[in-house]
């Protein structure tokens, strides 16, 4: 069958996508946000504290990849309107009935289709373009990643007016606005076609996805996850109150944000492997040094530092999928989008556990970076290894061969 040609571009399009993917993202880390609040109105232990903020992240991943593979089949414009309609659901269960440790898991996981929207926006958005902007335009879609910012600055502030619970109320107006607007912008790219689940069950056989999603949990688990356990560990490593917590997260999780799409186009222009070499050993440096458990300025100096090299490895990983994988963008960005969130969910869940079980953060950050070195190294060997990555590293592929 004959592939169409891929159109040149649509920006109501990627707008829209930059805002179901903000909006459900800053929606998909709100627990996070409020996470001292809710803590201390419920009583929560470290690992406590650390399993509910982690589990949108969790379902969030998971969903990645039943959504991805329903937006290769069904179009991504249709699966993300149902995901905004379950993302509603879960406010209304966290407004109405978060009355204690049962119902909030339950609002916990429900929240978690916020997180499915990655394998929605980024395919929707990027079948309108030709492989040569792809980490442009994803760097600009995925940028949505800055609902963390807007979540850090206003939940907690909000909170203090209308309660935890309320925040969740509140939430609904913006959702019911995003909406409207994809509705009315989003279209599906003329050359999309419809993927068999043969051929995409070939295309998860191949091994590149799997070191994509390796990479991945190492850069977006780093950003969602530090980004959603920091107002907690800064109340408990320092004792910084609720609201100067989450002013410190907002200015981290921007740095991050807006690193996403520098990546993207650094890639573009001197290759994705070369970028995403640098990202994972900073990383691991970040870690390492993290670790050690400085006072708040070296620590927040060197989060916002990690946060920038996670942003730029995030935008360097999607400067590298739609090109190996444009028929199947659907299922291959939910599998490494649901990896990458799985590593989201193990950083804060283990803070909270090995904080209750030792009695420090540092064994944690020491392990993460760990992680770090090995995959920037495991990258290294695949270079040395596949003649595919040493020509994404001299930035020869040929992208019609690939697309």
């Amino acid at each position: 069958m004959t592939t169409p040609p891929p159109a040149r571009g649509h920006l109501p399009t990627l707008i829209a996508c930059f805002l179901h993917f903000d909006l459900s993202f800053m929606l998909w880390v709100l627990l996070g946000a409020l996470g001292v609040f809710v803590a201390e109105d419920l009583g929560l232990s470290p690992a406590e504290k650390g399993l509910v903020v982690a589990l949108p992240l969790l379902t969030g991943s998971l969903l990645r990849i039943p959504v991805g593979f329903a937006s290769d089949r069904f179009g991504g414009k249709r699966v993300g309107l149902c995901l905004l309609a379950l993302v509603g659901l879960a406010l209304v269960v966290a407004w109405r009935g978060a009355s204690g440790v049962p119902s909030l898991v339950l609002a916990a996981l429900l929240l978690g289709a916020g997180g499915a929207s990655f394998a929605v926006a980024l395919p929707l958005a990027s079948r309108w373009y030709p492989p040569e902007r792809q980490g442009l335009v994803m760097g600009i879609a995925a940028a949505g990643n800055s609902g963390t910012v807007l979540t850090n600055l206003i939940a907690p502030v909000l909170a203090t007016v209308v309660g935890w619970r309320g925040v969740f109320g509140v939430a609904l107006l913006p959702l019911a606005a995003v909406a409207v607007a994809f509705e009315v912008m989003a279209r599906e790219s003329p050359g999309r076609g419809t993927a068999s689940i043969g051929a995409t069950w070939r295309a998860l056989r191949e091994s590149d996805l799997w070191w994509f999603c390796l990479f991945y949990a190492v850069t977006f688990g780093g950003y969602v996850g530090l980004g959603t356990f920091l107002p907690l560990f800064l109340r408990d490593q320092f004792a910084v109150d609720a609201l100067t917590a989450g002013r410190l997260t907002a200015v981290a999780a921007l740095v991050g944000s807006l690193s996403r799409p520098v990546g993207g186009v650094l890639a573009d222009r001197v290759g994705g492997v070369r970028v995403l070499t640098l990202a994972l050993g900073g990383i691991g440096i970040v870690y390492a040094f993290a670790a050690r458990l400085p006072g708040l300025g070296p620590m927040m100096v060197l989060t916002v530092l990690g946060m920038a090299l996670f942003g730029m490895g995030n935008g360097a990983v999607f400067q590298l999928v739609p090109q190996r994988f444009r028929q199947h963008l659907g299922a291959a960005t939910g599998v490494v989008g649901a990896v990458g969130g799985l590593g989201g969910f193990l950083l804060p869940a283990l803070l909270g556990i090995l904080k209750q079980t030792t009695g420090s953060f540092g064994p944690a950050f020491a392990l993460f970076g760990v992680a770090a070195f090995g995959a920037a190294a495991w990258l290294q060997w695949l270079v040395s290894r596949e003649e595919r990555w040493r020509q994404w590293r001299r930035g020869t592929l040929d992208f019609a061969e690939e697309a």
